[in-house]
């Protein structure tokens, strides 16, 4: 399968531009691996505006926020989830201004209530003020939003839908430059899939990732990224298949082509591939020799 990325993305750092009839994007000085370019903190309307994912902890990028808001009142903070690139900022807008934060729940909350202990690396300080429920319409000045709940990247992943104009701002669940990294055990594969198939299943015009460009060919974009997951389950289960049980002899035949800093990710997305094969009865587990686990075929 052809990939059909899209990596180009003009902007300035520092510099709010609009980017499509009242949506507004700044992006944060915070590139690398997963990130890409950095962080893109869209504003929804005008004179009262909403901010969706203020990103990370960075006092410059608040500073530039607020800047270019001067004159304008934030009535809204939207969070899509709780990585540390995506909400930390928000508790400085806040401070500033006093606008409230709109989330599904705090970062892994959703997953705790099942006895699961989610990884590290989220923003455990981070306490929505209103917390918004699937298909949940959050009404500002001159704009309405839908909140749409697709767990898989994280447990409390939500999307924001401007339904009028069909404007989807998908956080991380879907990245027009990349495929997403699904990361047990807040990162649910299973969940991931069935988030796609509930997107595509919408009629969105544009897909808005905080991190990169536009996605406008919508549904064959989705389609692939739900191509992709299959063929890589695929590919797992042939790994196996020919003898490599532990993850990171799959990871070293699967992605011999990818670069080997993104070898640790890769191996954290082909777990989250196992844990649904493994609740699907496709694969089976055992303990290693010495320790570790290693995965057959039943």
């Amino acid at each position: 399968m052809s990939a059909p990325f899209v990596r180009e993305i003009a902007f300035d750092y520092g510099v709010m531009a609009e980017v499509a009839p009242g949506i507004r994007r700044l992006v944060a000085k915070n590139p690398g691996p997963f990130t890409y370019t950095g962080t893109g903190t869209y504003v929804i309307g005008r004179g009262e505006v909403a901010v969706v994912d203020a990103g990370p902890r960075d006092e410059a990028h608040v500073a530039a926020l607020l800047e270019a808001l001067r004159g304008e009142r934030i009535t809204h903070q939207l969070i899509t989830h709780t990585h540390l690139d995506h909400s930390p900022a928000a508790a400085l807008v806040k401070q500033a201004t006093g606008a409230p934060t709109w989330a599904f729940a705090a970062h892994g909350e959703a997953r705790a209530e099942e006895g699961v202990a989610v990884e590290e690396g989220g923003d455990f300080d981070f306490r929505p003020d209103r917390r918004v429920k699937d298909g949940e319409e959050i009404v500002g000045a001159g704009w309405r939003v839908r909140a749409i709940h697709t767990p898989g990247h994280t447990s409390n992943h939500l999307c924001f839908a401007l339904e009028e104009t069909g404007d989807l701002f998908t956080g991380d669940h879907v990245m027009g430059w990349s495929t997403t990294v699904v990361s047990p055990p807040d990162g649910d594969m299973a969940a991931y899939m069935a988030s796609l198939e509930k997107l595509l299943a919408r009629e969105d015009r544009v897909l808005w990732p905080t991190h990169g460009p536009p996605v406008r060919e919508t549904k064959p974009f989705l389609a692939y990224l739900i191509r992709h997951r299959e063929a890589r389950e695929a590919a797992i289960l042939s790994a196996i298949a020919e003898g490599h049980g532990a993850i990171p002899d799959m990871v070293a035949s699967i992605y011999r082509d990818v670069d080997k800093r993104l070898h640790a990710a890769a191996a954290r997305s082909v777990l989250a591939h196992l844990v649904k094969l493994a609740r699907e009865g496709r694969v089976a587990r055992e303990d290693a020799p010495g320790g570790g686990t290693l995965y057959r075929l039943p």
